[in-house]
């Protein structure tokens, strides 16, 4: 708020499950006889008020993804979303680390705090990794795996992941990731320059067309935070909206929908754009020293008891 971010409500029904990569909860509208989802995320509308002039928007927000459950996830989850004109990615870090500090201080008096038995400092500046430098210097992959697709695939299943010939090599290599590096990321560490693949609504880099300027933060071997600079090409996002049809078609049921209504409103002109979304239970479970989400979520979703 000292910021002058303006708190707005986004829609929780949608006709497109946007914004993420994940699985949707549908639902169906009897008037209108329509099928809408309930949100995976408020993105594409968060960015459509950026495009009408609003130019710092947050929304802490309730969002539905149709996944698993376990000690961080949960299907229905708060999280925090902020876009702010005129900044990018790297503008976000700074940001974040500013954000993270005044909730400790208020918290705990200080920037170092014990989770779940590990000390955990928060003093700025916080490490910052590359995914590539990620995969070769923890999950020790050969620099070569990183732009072979069949090195890349036979890497992953050998450390057990569950990939398919058909996935895109920057997916492959994130599966890798998942399996092998977020466990060892313990004190803060934003993670960035994601491949174009795992990332449909990001900016390109200017370095590398084949990632995009993206970070997401780690913090006791868990996603805290993930941004970007925003897409704001028509062109280039209805290429990747196609490319994450392709992989629906091939059998990702998580991959993005095409969204003409997005298209549209970028073709009218949104401004180079950062945005970021911090999953707020997941920080609560930090600062309060829980092991499990469901340690603070009031009612969260359990298996029916069996009688």
């Amino acid at each position: 708020d000292r910021h002058d971010f303006l708190e707005v409500e986004t829609p929780m029904m949608q006709p497109k499950a946007g914004g993420a990569v994940a699985r949707p909860f549908k639902t169906h509208h009897n008037a209108l006889d329509q099928d809408f989802y309930l949100r995976i995320a408020p993105e594409l509308y968060l960015k459509r008020l950026v495009t009408g002039g609003l130019e710092r928007v947050y929304e802490i927000n309730r969002n539905f993804r149709n996944e698993g459950i376990s000690t961080f996830h949960n299907p229905e989850f708060t999280m925090m979303e902020f876009y702010q004109s005129y900044a990018t990615y790297e503008d976000l870090m700074s940001f974040t680390e500013e954000l993270f500090c005044f909730i400790a201080e208020n918290v705990f008096g200080g920037f170092t705090f014990t989770y779940q038995g590990t000390q955990i400092d928060l003093t700025p500046p916080w490490r910052r990794l590359s995914v590539r430098d990620a995969l070769i210097q923890i999950a020790q992959m050969d620099p070569d795996d990183l732009t072979d697709p069949g090195k890349a695939i036979a890497f992953a299943r050998k450390t057990g992941c569950d990939v398919k010939e058909t996935d895109p090599l920057g997916k492959i290599l994130m599966a890798v990731f998942d399996e092998r590096v977020e466990k060892k990321l313990v004190q803060p560490t934003f993670v960035t320059h994601y491949p174009v693949a795992v990332s449909p609504l990001s900016r390109r880099s200017g370095a590398d067309p084949d990632l995009v300027d993206r970070f997401e933060l780690y913090i006791s071997g868990r996603e805290i935070a993930n941004a970007f600079s925003e897409l704001n090409d028509p062109a280039d996002q209805r290429e990747r909206f196609l490319a994450q049809i392709r992989q629906r078609e091939a059998g990702d049921d998580e991959a993005h929908e095409m969204d003409e209504d997005y298209i549209r409103t970028l073709e009218y002109g949104m401004p180079p754009t950062a945005g970021e979304g911090i999953g707020i239970d997941r920080l609560i479970m930090l600062f309060t020293d829980s092991a499990s989400i469901r340690d603070v979520i009031l009612f969260p979703l359990l298996r029916n008891k069996q009688e």
